[in-house]
């Protein structure tokens, strides 16, 4: 689901990143007020969990490959601001380190997984959970469906702006100067591999984690719950709030992270242009827009995840997984430490001592 550069013609990346500014201003101002500075470090590893989860491909029946997100699993846990946040911050560090999604593209592939997916995925759960207790099976199953519907949804909008680009951007004689690919090819590709595989993949990893934490750990559920009874009878006895147990799942994602590489075949959509079907799309030429800005951003550290030369595909799927989840979680805590330290110097500035005197 990463949209490549060069598939969306640039007025649609401009207006794709403009759109996201205010969400992301508004996600700032929502985080900084309900997410404590105690619950950074879930910030942190929900966006390590987000980088990691989408290193992750599975096979798709048309030859393809896809992956989950975990989008919606964060927003229940710390809110859909808080997966906002988390989630735009994993896609910035695959595109500037690994070239996964292309840095022009990267706000309409943050809109997509970042913005559209957790909100969707959790007005659903809300929706289906409501009434039940925060232990009830239904709410995880809410937790679960909400997953399958929020992946999708991102996967519908990335399908119809790559749909739409033929239609809007293409030389007088019909030639696409992006995206080939017209909405009838789009949405049921993108739909065959959602719907089918990567749906379901998203949906059992939110349900399980869901239902993990109501045994395991509630009171990480309570952060966004608060005002919901833990059960339909009696309170248990409070747990304390701890987030170093995710630890432990997080580097067997990243020890077992080199079995994406098993699932041949690439995602749909994300094609180099010297990998690109042409006669498939009646074409003879890669479209100029495409070839002129596939390559606009040359300085990914691990290219594809993995070195240059294509040797030691394992290790080097590993140290991309490592540097990843440092990069990821190094941003969000800078970013949260930054802004406290920025408050901070405006509360003692001297308009600040002046109001006081």
């Amino acid at each position: 689901m990463h949209i490549p550069d060069g598939y969306l013609s640039p007025s649609t990346c401009a207006v794709m990143g403009a759109a996201m500014v205010p969400i992301w201003a508004a996600a700032g101002r929502r985080v900084k007020c309900v997410v404590r500075s105690r619950y950074v470090p879930l910030i942190a590893l929900g966006a390590a969990y987000a980088f990691l989860v989408m290193m992750f491909n599975v096979p798709i029946p048309d030859g393809t490959t896809a992956h989950a997100i975990g989008a919606v699993l964060i927003a229940v846990i710390l809110g859909p601001w808080a997966a906002t946040i988390a989630v735009s911050i994993s896609l910035l560090i695959q595109a500037l380190f690994f070239g996964d999604g292309g840095v022009l593209a990267y706000g309409a592939n943050a809109f997509n997984m970042a913005f559209v997916m957790p909100f969707v995925g959790y007005g659903v759960y809300r929706a289906l959970s409501r009434g039940s207790a925060l232990t009830s099976r239904r709410r995880a199953v809410a937790a679960g469906i909400g997953g399958y519907a929020g992946i999708n949804a991102a996967a519908l909008c990335a399908a119809v702006e790559f749909g739409l680009q033929p239609e809007l951007f293409s030389s007088p004689d019909g030639t696409p100067l992006y995206a080939p690919f017209g909405l009838g090819v789009t949405i049921p590709a993108m739909a065959l591999a959602h719907l089918t595989v990567a749906g379901g993949v998203e949906a059992v990893l939110t349900f399980g984690a869901v239902a993990y934490l109501q045994r395991a750990n509630l009171p990480l559920l309570r952060i966004n719950h608060a005002a919901i009874p833990d059960t339909d009878a009696e309170l248990p006895a409070p747990g304390r709030l701890g987030w170093t147990w995710a630890l432990i799942p997080l580097g067997a994602m990243l020890v077992l992270s080199p079995l994406g590489l098993l699932a041949s075949g690439g995602a749909f959509g994300e094609d180099a242009p010297a990998d690109l079907d042409l006669s498939k799309y009646g074409l003879t030429g890669v479209p100029a827009g495409l070839h002129r800005d596939a390559g606009s951003w040359s300085h990914a550290m691990l290219g594809g995840y993995g070195f240059s030369d294509g040797r030691h595909e394992v290790g080097g799927y590993l140290i991309s997984a490592g540097i990843g989840v440092a990069a990821v979680a190094g941003a969000v805590i800078g970013g949260f430490a930054l802004v406290r330290a920025m408050s901070r110097a405006r509360r003692s500035g001297p308009g600040a001592d002046s109001s006081a005197a």
